[in-house]
């Protein structure tokens, strides 16, 4: 049946679409007669098929409109020519043999304009001023080729209606009845009044276009202003990434300034900036933030024990403490000064397996960022795809797990009676997970769905960890760590991440909750923003910068954490951490002090008072304190960690292969294991085949969730294996929790239930 339709195949597109198709009856010879064939019209083509399957492999003939003669023997009959071809076909009614007539002269009319426009448009130019002509010219051309459309009808309206008042006309002249005269005549008037309406509308569209053309000027200029200056934009960052890095050569080259580069990487290893009055050339890059509006809310004097409280005479002492709280040899503070990580910290451990010190030295393979990062602005990171080049040969689970590198601190806490003097371990514990990252650039492995790291250190630090990837987008990690030692950590964190240009914000989202098993006490707090800067020029840094606040859900302690951003006009220390931990009532008990990439120390307060006013109009409090303890100073980096990543030690046995994991471990991930080798071309496709594996998976997942919802039944979608969605009693969000059975698992190698996603 001509056109589609309910006895004739699917419905075809209106005529006035780019694709007609439809059921016609095609002369092939006299012992056959009329065949009924499949046709196609198509960009100015018309195509038949003996069949709709045949349309995959096998074209039984085509025909160019754009040369094409067409013309109409009857009813139903139409007859298309073209030089030495020519097809007869025939339709099923009038109705339908005029719906593919109207598409075959529209087909034909845009046939010619594009013939036309393309031996207009052959000429000289350049390539890229074509393609630029073409993108500027494209909605004005699309109009004209509508109105071009529009024109077609009305010619055939225009002919068509002429002929129905022909046919009128001679009815007229018949000898009919009166009834049936004036009917003819009422008949004739509509087709007029429908000839003047079609007119109208074709005027209305010629205004429009005309009006779109007065305009279309400026936006040209505009657009073309806007393309110039990008361009200008891109040759101009170009130019600087290159003079950077003939600078950085010329720099390392020179003989006297080999001592002077010496001496400020080993004073100020890991600075993001040059001393102040020195040049630099990341001024121009670097986010500069006012160091007087975030200047501390406090200041602390420290005070001789001894004569405290003479000179806290002159205080108003809004609150009071004793030195005699300070007990150097009863406190846990006495053993807080930090042993090397290869020292045993119980008695009730084994001795520590032997592990590995050093992974292979990573290759110097050049890259250019910029020409990668350049089309991500604004996107989300997890969603960018990065080759190997920019990352680090651990997943996003194995650097969760580095959180863990100073869990002595949290070993520590268990044994100290008084709640806020354990949250002052508990904050410097939040701060030393961020030691880890001052060199650490590169970005870590997204986990595949599924993807599971364990850390089964119980006999060795008396603490074993599980992390698994609970969600692909957005990115969520679950993780558990029981210690033996009295507590127990778990999270569920989601990464946000912006690239913004020059820099990019990570933003970790999710609460990190803390238990110790014989107090009760119940800590909660969220990580702070790190970003990456000098992107697009310059040396990557990293900085944190926001607030944590730390709070006891049992005792209602709390601790206010300012992660200073890094200002080049300010005079405090880089990377300043600073913070006030007090108890229910609001009564400050401790100052902790420090930098998050290197130490944490904590004061006890003696008095507190109100100073004077800033200029902000806020008032200041004075804390008067005794002498600083250190609660946590950073391990030594290994020898040659500028080779291998800037890894601790920790972080370089995290990828060391483990027997009796499971076949879901991060261990096991094979592009991840070819780029810590230094086989990168490999890895990368070892990488992009396992994205597209993950992609297949989803893919199957979603139809899955479609044939579920058109058979009106639930769809749960991914369930994780190790963890459950439960709300938490603490914060009332819902989270993943550790529900049981991955160590049971591991003792009986029984992982049955893992996905193959590697």
């Amino acid at each position: 049946r001509g056109g589609g339709g309910p006895a004739g195949g699917p419905p075809a597109a209106p005529p006035g679409s780019d694709t007609y198709k439809g059921w016609l009856f095609k002369w092939t010879n006299y012992l056959k007669g009329y065949q009924r064939r499949w046709f196609v019209l198509s960009n100015g083509l018309l195509s038949y098929y003996r069949t709709q399957a045949e349309m995959a492999h096998t074209c039984r003939g085509t025909i160019n409109l754009s040369t094409a003669h067409i013309d109409t023997e009857d009813s139903c009959n139409i007859v298309l020519s073209n030089g030495g071809r020519t097809y007869h076909l025939k339709a099923n009614s009038e109705v339908e043999r005029q719906r593919w007539v109207t598409a075959l002269e529209l087909a034909k009319a845009k046939a010619i304009r594009m013939r036309n426009n393309q031996s207009d448009d052959s000429g000289d130019e350049e390539p890229a001023s074509q393609s630029d002509k073409s993108e500027l010219h494209g909605p004005l051309k699309t109009l004209s080729s509508k109105l071009e459309d529009l024109s077609t009808c009305n010619e055939l309206i225009a002919k068509h209606g002429a002929a129905l008042q022909r046919s009128l006309s001679e009815l007229e002249n018949l000898r009919l009845p009166a009834d049936s005269g004036e009917k003819i005549k009422a008949v004739n008037e509509r087709a007029t009044l429908f000839r003047i309406t079609s007119n109208a509308m074709i005027n209305a569209c010629r205004d429009f276009l005309d009006l779109a053309e007065s305009h279309s000027r400026k936006w040209q200029r505009l657009l073309q202003h806007e393309r110039e200056q990008r361009i200008r934009l891109e040759e101009t960052i170009e130019q600087l990434a290159k003079q950077h890095n003939s600078l950085e050569r010329a720099c390392r080259g020179a003989p006297g300034l080999a001592a002077g580069t010496a001496s400020i990487s080993s004073t100020a290893k890991g600075s993001v900036q040059s001393a102040k009055g020195e040049a630099s050339d990341e001024d121009e890059e670097t986010e500069y933030f006012d160091a007087m509006e975030d200047a501390p809310a406090f200041i602390t004097v420290t005070a001789d024990p001894k004569h405290h409280r003479r000179s806290g005479s002159n205080l108003s002492g809004a609150s009071e403490g004793h030195p005699e709280d300070w007990n150097l040899e009863d406190s846990v503070f006495e053993s807080s000064n930090q042993s090397s990580y290869n020292e045993s910290t119980g008695k009730d451990l084994l001795p520590r397996k032997r592990r590995r010190t050093r992974i292979p030295d990573k290759p110097n393979y050049s890259l250019n960022l910029w020409s990668i990062m350049k089309n991500c602005i604004g996107k989300e990171l997890s969603k960018i795809p990065m080759p190997v080049n920019f990352n680090e040969p651990l997943s996003m689970l194995q650097r969760l797990t580095e959180d863990l590198e100073y869990h002595e601190l949290l070993d520590k806490a268990v044994k100290c009676e008084s709640s806020t003097e354990q949250m002052c371990f508990v904050a410097a514990f939040s701060v030393s997970s961020y030691s880890t990252t001052v060199h650490r650039t590169a970005k870590p492995f997204n986990p595949l769905l599924g993807e599971t790291f364990e850390l089964d250190r119980l006999e060795e630090l008396g603490f074993r960890s599980l992390c698994e990837q609970v969600s692909h987008h957005p990115p969520a990690a679950a993780h558990h760590v029981y210690s033996r030692r009295g507590w127990t950590l778990w999270q569920e964190i989601t990464i946000a991440s912006k690239f913004r240009g020059k820099y990019l914000s990570i933003m970790p989202l999710g609460a990190i909750h803390l238990e110790f098993h014989s107090s009760g006490n119940h800590y909660v707090w969220r990580k702070v923003t790190s970003t990456v800067h000098n992107i697009i020029v310059g040396k990557l840094w990293i900085d944190q910068s926001g607030e944590i606040e730390i709070v006891n859900h049992k005792s209602k302690d709390k601790c206010q954490l300012k992660f200073t951003p890094y200002s080049y006009f300010s005079r405090d220390v880089p990377r300043k951490v600073t913070g006030v931990v007090s108890d229910a009532d609001g009564k400050a008990h401790y100052v902790m002090s420090g930098t998050w990439d290197e130490k944490m120390e904590c004061s006890k307060i003696l008095h507190s008072s109100h100073g004077s006013t800033s200029t902000e109009g806020k008032q200041k409090t004075v804390y008067q304190t005794l002498s600083p303890k250190v609660l946590w100073r950073k391990y030594p980096l290994p020898e040659n960690a500028e080779n291998m990543y800037f890894f601790s030690e920790l972080a370089l046995t995290l990828n060391e292969p483990e027997e009796r994991v499971a076949p879901t471990d991060s261990r096991l991930r094979p592009d991840q294991r070819l780029m810590e080798s230094g086989r990168w071309d490999e890895a990368n496709v070892e990488k992009q085949r396992l994205e597209e594996k993950q992609r297949a998976v989803r893919r199957r997942r979603e139809a899955e969730a479609v044939e579920a919802l058109e058979e009106g039944k639930d769809y749960e979608g991914y369930i994780p294996l190790w963890f459950e969605r439960k709300v938490d009693a603490v914060t009332g969000e819902l989270i993943c929790v550790y529900k049981g059975g991955y160590w049971e698992a591991k003792d009986k190698q029984d992982w049955s239930v893992c996905p193959d996603i590697f």
